[in-house]
């Protein structure tokens, strides 16, 4: 859609990397549409487009059960997926065994899938960080920052917003065991592809189906509840969504301090290291 890149040139809305946010603006321009709030042109299409259905096949299968405890199974990878087979796999897996199923991610987004190198093939979880929430008060406020600064550096802040280890697999301690890890690699791969390193992680949990235990062991900081919502309601209007609890985990020590200035640093490797 050239209007996105337009609109991202007129309001310089740009990437560390001074790329366009290309696929943000786009999505927002369709839902102002989906909302009435403006008319968009009609799509000149020169290719066919991908469905948004995921087809399920039978290579996400519930596999053999695997049990026993995470330090059977390390060392861990986390795959990027970053080929049209991978991603056709995390897509069924997700679709198929995560309650929220298969939705296209809203953002800067990227990818894993989880296997142990003692066991090559053998998927245990998927993970997805993409684009955090516009507004959460508990986290807006543990950060300590005003509108002006939220909207300058929300881009330092990453959300996990799928999280599924798959569901024959009943390994102790493997759950935090893959956060911790995400957590250390993310850093360098957000930077790879999109020219910076976040500052911060965060993610919603639903009390009502998981208590947050993976979260807590790998250190992640509870810090309250959203207002049931939705993450993208800037205007307030959306009403009866499950309320989550929030949890971020910082990826350098002075975080707080570094997303309140006019431009925050990116953190030193040692940084992530000490935490």
């Amino acid at each position: 859609m050239e209007l996105a890149n337009t609109v991202c040139e007129l309001l310089d809305w740009k990437r560390p990397n001074g790329r366009l946010k290309y696929k943000e603006c786009r999505a927002v321009l369709e839902r102002l549409q989906a909302e009435e709030l403006v008319s968009l042109p009609v799509v000149r299409k020169t290719a066919p487009s991908r469905p948004r259905t995921i087809v399920v096949h039978h290579e996400s299968d519930p596999r053999p059960p695997l049990a026993g405890s995470a330090g059977d199974y390390t060392p861990l990878c986390l795959q990027r997926v970053d080929s049209i087979e991978l991603s056709t796999l995390w897509n069924q897996f997700i679709e198929r065994y995560h309650y929220l199923r298969f939705r296209v991610p809203f953002g800067a987004n990227l990818r894993y899938l989880v296997q142990s190198e003692r066991k090559p093939g053998e998927y245990l979880a998927c993970l997805l960080f993409s684009s955090p929430a516009w507004k959460m008060a508990p986290r807006d406020a543990w950060i300590g920052w005003d509108d002006e600064q939220r909207k300058r550096n929300l881009q330092y802040i990453v959300s996990n917003s799928r999280f599924l280890v798959l569901p024959w697999v009943s390994v102790r301690g493997l759950a935090s065991k893959i956060l911790s890890l995400a957590s250390r690699q993310l850093s360098q791969d957000w930077e790879r592809s999109y020219g910076y390193r976040p500052l911060l992680l965060e993610t919603l949990v639903d009390p009502a189906r998981f208590r947050g235990t993976s979260y807590r062991a790998a250190n992640w900081i509870r810090l309250g509840q959203t207002q049931g919502r939705g993450r993208m309601d800037r205007a307030n209007e959306a009403q009866g969504r499950a309320v989550k609890e929030i949890y971020v985990f910082p990826l350098c020590r002075d975080v707080r301090r570094r997303l309140c200035r006019s431009q925050p640093p990116a953190p030193k490797t040692t940084d992530a290291e000490e935490i």
